[in-house]
């Protein structure tokens, strides 16, 4: 296979975190106007439930436990731009407040009906539905 051939099949990893407080999701706003669950990209060598805590801590300010792994999908964002997508299910390691980082547009916990109307892919609304579905033990209508 030619290197170019490598190159086009080749897209990084991004491990996300579903973190529920008081029956609600931290979101965040990216600069598509997009919802998205905090996370970024795995580091060579680093493992992913590490990858989730340490990106919540610096876009967030909020210290984390990576629980179970929830999906693993690929997500299609524009031509050429393609990235799969870890997600995990996260447990707070306190109930401070999240802070804003520079990354990012907005910030804020989203009810799991306010969640079904938001801008964000339909894999991040399934990984925020199934750990709402694993912490309450319903089908996730009712945190």
């Amino acid at each position: 296979m030619s290197e170019a051939a490598r190159a086009v099949r080749a897209f990084p990893v991004s491990v996300k975190g579903v973190l529920v407080r008081d029956g609600r999701v931290l979101l965040l706003k990216n600069e598509r106007e997009e919802w998205e669950l905090p996370g970024g990209k795995l580091e060579l060598g680093e493992e992913p439930p590490a990858c989730v805590a340490r990106e919540i801590a610096e876009e967030t300010g909020l210290v984390v436990t990576a629980g179970p792994i929830l999906d693993a999908w690929q997500y299609h964002i524009r031509d050429g731009r393609d990235v799969l997508i870890l997600t995990y299910g996260c447990h707070p390691g306190g109930d401070q407040p999240p802070v804003l980082s520079h990354e990012h547009q907005a910030i804020g916990f989203f009810s799991l009906p306010e969640v079904a109307s938001l801008s964000m892919p339909a894999g991040y609304k399934d990984s925020i539905r199934s750990w709402f579905e694993r912490l309450t033990g319903t089908n996730g209508t009712e945190p």
